[in-house]
């Protein structure tokens, strides 16, 4: 999901690294795990795309991609 949301415009299916999120992976899934909602991702989102990434968050839409992430994950998301 990350790969195709691609925040950051390098998408592997057109030539880009296919681990460029990786940094993501295990917070995101902690804080679903944890039962954080919308609005915790997307401030996590932000926080990154912002501070580790150096983009503006606005760009990226973070608010509509936690909705994403978080029913994705509360529907049965694959291991």
């Amino acid at each position: 999901m990350l790969n195709e949301w691609d925040p950051i415009g390098v998408r592997p299916d057109l030539g880009g690294p296919d681990d460029e999120y990786s940094c993501l992976y295990a917070p995101l899934l902690e804080r679903l795990a944890g039962g954080s909602d919308p609005a915790e991702i997307a401030l996590f989102l932000r926080a990154e795309l912002e501070g580790h990434f150096g983009l503006d968050a606005n760009y990226s839409q973070p608010e509509a991609f936690a909705g994403e992430l978080v029913d994705w994950f509360a529907g049965g998301a694959p291991a």
